[in-house]
C-alpha cells in the first residue's frame, strides 16, 4: 500500500470546496511562490517548527538530540537547521512544545480511516474530504490510490492543486477527481517564472486537458498586490478562461497574512511583510474584468456580479 507525506489534517473546513470538508495537507510543493501562507509544505522531508516565545529554558531538549543542533545562546531555545535531521527527539523531550516536528509518513488505509470519522458531517453539508498543500499531484501514487479508495467508500474528494504537474498524472486524477480548484496566478510565463520559479506552460496545458475531458473545474486567482493584481495579467487570465471548452468559474482570492508567522518558526524570513491587502473596492475592480468575458466570477468564494447573456 502506497505512503505518503502530509504535514496537516484540517477539519471542519469550509472554504476548501462544497459542504462541510477534512482537509488532507500534502507535503512538498514544486513551486516557491512568496506570498505562500503554508509554507511548511514546501519542501518534501520533515523538519521543525520552533517558537521561542514558548521556550521555558529548561534545557530537557539539549541532551535529548543525538546530533547537537540545540543550544541555549539567549536562554531560549535556537535550532541549527544544516545539523538536524528532524527525528523528533527534542519533541518528546520539551515540557513546553516549544519544537514541533512537521511532516509525517501516513498510509492510504490509516488516512482513509481518519477521513472517514468526518462522515456525518459530510453527509449532512454535501462535503467530503479536500486534498491539498503543499501539491497532492506531487505525489501521485499516493494521490491515486487515495481517490481510489475515497471512491469505495463514497467519500467526494476535491484537489487543491497548482496544476503543475505530468498531463499523465492529471489525466489520471481526473478519473478519480470531484473537482479541481485550480491555481492560475501569472499569464505571463516570464514573471510566473520570476515569482513561482517553474514555467507556466504545463499549467495551462494541463487546463486546457481537464476542460477537454470536462472535469469540474473553479479557477482560483490569488490577488498579490504588485504582483498577480495588474489589469493585464487579469484581463490574460480571463481570456485564457473563456477561451476554455468548458468556461470555468473563477475565484479571486484577496491577499492576506494568515501564515506568515510560520516563516519564523521555520528559521525562514518573509518577503512581503509590506504587502497591502488589497481592498474591497479593487477586487471588485478586478472581478469586473471576468465578468466582461462572461465568466462567472467570486471573491473569496462569494459570487459577485451577473453573467451578461448573450
Amino acid at each position: 500500500m502506497a505512503t505518503g507525506m502530509i504535514f496537516d489534517i484540517k477539519r471542519f473546513a469550509v472554504h476548501d470546496g462544497p459542504g462541510i470538508r477534512t482537509t488532507v495537507f500534502f507535503k512538498g510543493c514544486p513551486l516557491a511562490c512568496p506570498w505562500c501562507h503554508n509554507p511548511e509544505g514546501k519542501k518534501f522531508t520533515p523538519e521543525m517548527f520552533v517558537r521561542p516565545a514558548r521556550c521555558i529554558g529548561c534545557g530537557s531538549c539539549l541532551p535529548a538530540c543525538p546530533h547537537g543542533a540545540l543550544s541555549l545562546p539567549t536562554g531560549v531555545i535556537a535550532l541549527d537547521r544544516e545539523r538536524c535531521d528532524s527525528c523528533g527527539r527534542c519533541v518528546d523531550a520539551c515540557p513546553s512544545d516549544a519544537l514541533e516536528t512537521v511532516g509525517r509518513k501516513v498510509t492510504v488505509e490509516w488516512l482513509v480511516a481518519e477521513i472517514e470519522r468526518d462522515r456525518t458531517f459530510f453527509d449532512g453539508s454535501g462535503g467530503g474530504v479536500t486534498f491539498s498543500g503543499g501539491e497532492p499531484l506531487a505525489q501521485p501514487e499516493f494521490l491515486i490510490e487515495l481517490l481510489r479508495a475515497c471512491r469505495v467508500n463514497g467519500l467526494a474528494t476535491v484537489i487543491d492543486t497548482s496544476g503543475y504537474a505530468p498531463a499523465d498524472v492529471v489525466e489520471a486524477v481526473a478519473g478519480y477527481a470531484g473537482l479541481f480548484l485550480y491555481d492560475l496566478k501569472l499569464i505571463d510565463d516570464d514573471l510566473h517564472r520570476r515569482y513561482t520559479g517553474v514555467p507556466n506552460g504545463p499549467i495551462l496545458e494541463n487546463l486546457r486537458l481537464l476542460a477537454s475531458r470536462g472535469a469540474r473545474v473553479i479557477v482560483r486567482v490569488p490577488v498579490i498586490p504588485g504582483i498577480t493584481d495588474s489589469e493585464e495579467n487579469m484581463d490574460g487570465i480571463a481570456r485564457f478562461v473563456a477561451a476554455l471548452p468548458t468556461p470555468y468559474p473563477v475565484d479571486l482570492l484577496p491577499y492576506h497574512r494568515a501564515g506568515s508567522d510560520k516563516y519564523a518558526r521555520l528559521g525562514l524570513k518573509y518577503q512581503l511583510v509590506n504587502t497591502p491587502i488589497p481592498p474591497q473596492a479593487r477586487m471588485e475592480g478586478l472581478a469586473e474584468i471576468f465578468l466582461r468575458y462572461k465568466l462567472q466570477v467570486m471573491i473569496g468564494g462569494e459570487r459577485y456580479g451577473d453573467v451578461a447573456p448573450g
